[in-house]
Protein backbone atom coordinates (compact mmCIF):
# COMPACT_ATOMS: atom_id res chain seq x y z
CA UNK A 1 0.00 0.00 0.00
CA UNK A 2 1.77 2.95 -1.13
CA UNK A 3 0.37 5.78 0.64
CA UNK A 4 2.98 8.21 2.63
CA UNK A 5 2.50 11.44 4.55
CA UNK A 6 3.69 14.48 2.98
CA UNK A 7 3.74 17.88 4.82
CA UNK A 8 1.34 20.38 4.08
CA UNK A 9 2.48 24.01 3.93
CA UNK A 10 1.69 25.80 7.60
CA UNK A 11 2.11 22.46 9.34
CA UNK A 12 0.42 19.39 9.13
CA UNK A 13 0.32 16.14 6.80
CA UNK A 14 -1.09 15.31 3.59
CA UNK A 15 -1.53 11.23 2.39
CA UNK A 16 -3.45 9.59 0.08
CA UNK A 17 -5.60 6.62 0.71
CA UNK A 18 -7.85 4.27 -1.37
CA UNK A 19 -10.91 3.25 0.12
CA UNK A 20 -9.25 -0.43 1.10
CA UNK A 21 -6.94 1.02 3.04
CA UNK A 22 -9.61 3.39 4.31
CA UNK A 23 -11.63 0.75 5.93
CA UNK A 24 -9.35 -0.92 7.25
CA UNK A 25 -7.23 1.90 9.20
CA UNK A 26 -11.23 3.05 10.35
CA UNK A 27 -11.95 -0.68 11.23
CA UNK A 28 -8.71 -1.20 13.11
CA UNK A 29 -9.47 1.99 15.23
CA UNK A 30 -12.79 1.29 15.82
CA UNK A 31 -11.33 -2.28 17.42
CA UNK A 32 -8.75 0.02 19.22
CA UNK A 33 -11.38 1.88 20.99
CA UNK A 34 -13.13 -1.45 22.05
CA UNK A 35 -10.35 -2.72 22.95
CA UNK A 36 -9.25 0.45 25.56
CA UNK A 37 -13.01 0.32 26.93
CA UNK A 38 -15.00 3.02 28.11
CA UNK A 39 -14.22 5.79 30.48
CA UNK A 40 -15.02 6.79 33.25
CA UNK A 41 -17.10 9.69 32.52
CA UNK A 42 -19.24 6.61 30.95
CA UNK A 43 -19.39 4.78 33.90
CA UNK A 44 -19.85 7.36 36.50
CA UNK A 45 -23.16 9.05 37.74
CA UNK A 46 -22.89 11.87 35.68
CA UNK A 47 -21.38 14.28 38.12
CA UNK A 48 -18.32 15.99 36.26
CA UNK A 49 -16.43 16.90 40.14
CA UNK A 50 -16.55 13.21 40.59
CA UNK A 51 -14.89 12.45 37.46
CA UNK A 52 -12.02 14.79 38.28
CA UNK A 53 -11.19 12.56 41.09
CA UNK A 54 -11.54 9.15 40.46
CA UNK A 55 -9.45 6.45 40.30
CA UNK A 56 -7.92 4.35 37.98
CA UNK A 57 -7.23 0.49 38.60
CA UNK A 58 -3.69 -0.27 40.68
CA UNK A 59 -3.41 -3.83 38.87
CA UNK A 60 -2.47 -4.11 35.54
CA UNK A 61 -4.71 -5.26 33.00
CA UNK A 62 -5.46 -8.90 32.06
CA UNK A 63 -5.37 -8.60 28.34
CA UNK A 64 -1.43 -8.94 26.64
CA UNK A 65 -2.21 -6.09 24.35
CA UNK A 66 -3.55 -3.74 27.05
CA UNK A 67 -0.64 -4.91 29.28
CA UNK A 68 1.37 -3.30 26.32
CA UNK A 69 -0.23 -0.14 25.62
CA UNK A 70 -0.18 0.46 29.78
CA UNK A 71 2.74 -0.91 30.75
CA UNK A 72 4.00 -0.55 34.53
CA UNK A 73 5.75 2.49 35.13
CA UNK A 74 8.40 1.05 37.15
CA UNK A 75 9.70 -2.03 36.45
CA UNK A 76 12.80 -3.60 35.60
CA UNK A 77 13.70 -4.31 32.35
CA UNK A 78 15.77 -7.32 32.68
CA UNK A 79 13.70 -8.92 35.24
CA UNK A 80 16.35 -9.23 37.76
CA UNK A 81 14.83 -7.19 41.11
CA UNK A 82 13.69 -9.88 43.54
CA UNK A 83 12.66 -9.63 47.08
CA UNK A 84 11.85 -5.97 48.94
CA UNK A 85 13.06 -4.14 45.55
CA UNK A 86 10.51 -5.94 43.11
CA UNK A 87 7.63 -5.23 45.57
CA UNK A 88 8.63 -1.84 45.51
CA UNK A 89 8.14 -1.43 42.10
CA UNK A 90 5.29 -3.26 41.95
CA UNK A 91 3.67 -0.70 44.97
CA UNK A 92 5.24 2.13 43.19
CA UNK A 93 3.73 1.12 39.67
CA UNK A 94 0.42 0.66 41.22
CA UNK A 95 0.36 3.73 42.82
CA UNK A 96 1.27 5.32 39.36
CA UNK A 97 -1.33 3.65 37.31
CA UNK A 98 -4.50 4.57 39.56
CA UNK A 99 -3.59 7.83 39.51
CA UNK A 100 -2.63 7.95 35.38
CA UNK A 101 -4.29 5.23 33.66
CA UNK A 102 -8.12 7.11 33.13
CA UNK A 103 -6.43 9.90 31.36
CA UNK A 104 -4.02 7.47 29.12
CA UNK A 105 -7.02 5.77 28.43
CA UNK A 106 -8.69 9.04 27.38
CA UNK A 107 -6.20 10.30 25.48
CA UNK A 108 -5.76 6.95 23.45
CA UNK A 109 -9.10 6.83 22.85
CA UNK A 110 -9.48 10.69 21.68
CA UNK A 111 -6.41 9.83 19.17
CA UNK A 112 -8.28 6.92 17.76
CA UNK A 113 -11.33 8.73 17.56
CA UNK A 114 -9.55 11.08 15.55
CA UNK A 115 -8.66 9.04 12.98
CA UNK A 116 -12.22 7.49 13.01
CA UNK A 117 -13.64 11.02 12.64
CA UNK A 118 -11.26 12.75 10.00
CA UNK A 119 -11.92 9.35 7.72
CA UNK A 120 -15.45 9.60 7.87
CA UNK A 121 -15.21 13.06 6.72
CA UNK A 122 -13.42 11.98 4.04
CA UNK A 123 -15.24 11.69 0.41
CA UNK A 124 -13.41 9.30 -1.60
CA UNK A 125 -13.53 9.86 -5.81
CA UNK A 126 -14.71 6.48 -6.79
CA UNK A 127 -12.46 3.69 -6.28
CA UNK A 128 -9.32 6.15 -6.27
CA UNK A 129 -9.79 7.14 -3.01
CA UNK A 130 -9.02 10.33 -1.28
CA UNK A 131 -6.29 12.66 0.34
CA UNK A 132 -6.19 13.14 3.71
CA UNK A 133 -5.23 16.33 4.99
CA UNK A 134 -4.64 16.64 8.77
CA UNK A 135 -3.79 19.75 11.05
CA UNK A 136 -0.66 19.71 12.88
CA UNK A 137 -2.57 18.39 16.03
CA UNK A 138 -4.77 15.99 14.37
CA UNK A 139 -0.87 14.81 12.87
CA UNK A 140 -0.26 14.32 16.33
CA UNK A 141 -3.06 12.15 17.73
CA UNK A 142 -2.43 10.18 14.03
CA UNK A 143 0.84 9.48 14.91
CA UNK A 144 -0.20 8.38 19.02
CA UNK A 145 -3.07 5.93 17.26
CA UNK A 146 -0.79 4.68 14.88
CA UNK A 147 1.84 3.75 17.46
CA UNK A 148 -0.82 2.35 19.91
CA UNK A 149 -2.27 0.03 16.46
CA UNK A 150 1.15 -1.09 15.91
CA UNK A 151 2.06 -2.28 19.93
CA UNK A 152 -1.83 -3.79 19.70
CA UNK A 153 -0.97 -5.30 16.55
CA UNK A 154 2.90 -6.52 17.35
CA UNK A 155 1.52 -7.64 20.63
CA UNK A 156 -0.44 -10.31 19.26
CA UNK A 157 1.94 -11.13 16.72
CA UNK A 158 3.63 -12.09 19.88
CA UNK A 159 7.00 -9.23 18.14
CA UNK A 160 9.23 -8.09 21.15
CA UNK A 161 12.23 -6.55 19.29
CA UNK A 162 13.79 -6.37 16.08
CA UNK A 163 14.81 -9.38 15.35
CA UNK A 164 10.71 -11.05 16.06
CA UNK A 165 9.72 -8.60 13.19
CA UNK A 166 12.25 -9.68 10.56
CA UNK A 167 11.27 -12.63 10.96
CA UNK A 168 7.76 -11.99 9.86
CA UNK A 169 9.21 -10.69 6.90
CA UNK A 170 9.52 -14.31 5.46
CA UNK A 171 6.34 -15.84 6.61
CA UNK A 172 4.80 -18.07 3.57
CA UNK A 173 1.62 -16.52 2.21
CA UNK A 174 -0.72 -19.28 3.57
CA UNK A 175 0.35 -18.41 7.24
CA UNK A 176 -2.44 -17.43 9.16
CA UNK A 177 -0.42 -14.05 10.22
CA UNK A 178 0.07 -12.71 7.23
CA UNK A 179 -2.58 -10.14 6.92
CA UNK A 180 -1.66 -9.11 10.53
CA UNK A 181 2.08 -8.78 9.37
CA UNK A 182 1.06 -6.82 6.27
CA UNK A 183 -0.81 -4.57 8.46
CA UNK A 184 1.61 -3.92 11.20
CA UNK A 185 4.39 -3.28 7.95
CA UNK A 186 2.55 -0.83 6.32
CA UNK A 187 0.85 1.46 9.72
CA UNK A 188 4.77 1.32 10.52
CA UNK A 189 5.72 3.12 7.06
CA UNK A 190 2.94 5.48 7.71
CA UNK A 191 3.93 6.06 10.86
CA UNK A 192 7.41 6.75 9.57
CA UNK A 193 6.32 9.32 7.35
CA UNK A 194 4.57 10.89 9.35
CA UNK A 195 7.06 11.13 11.99
CA UNK A 196 8.69 12.49 9.34
CA UNK A 197 6.40 15.22 8.41
CA UNK A 198 6.37 16.85 12.43
CA UNK A 199 10.33 17.16 12.36
CA UNK A 200 11.72 21.12 12.23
Amino acid sequence: MPGTFEPLPGGGAAVALDVVEISIIRSLAVQLMELIGPGPAEDSSGDPLAGLFAEGPSEPPSDPVLRRLFPDAYRDPEGASQGKEAEEQRAHSAEFRRYTENDLRAGKRDNALTVIRSLDALTPAGEGGAVLELSPDESRQWLGALNDLRLAIGSRLEIGDEDDSDLLFHLPDDDSRKPMVMAYLWLGGLQETLVSTLMP
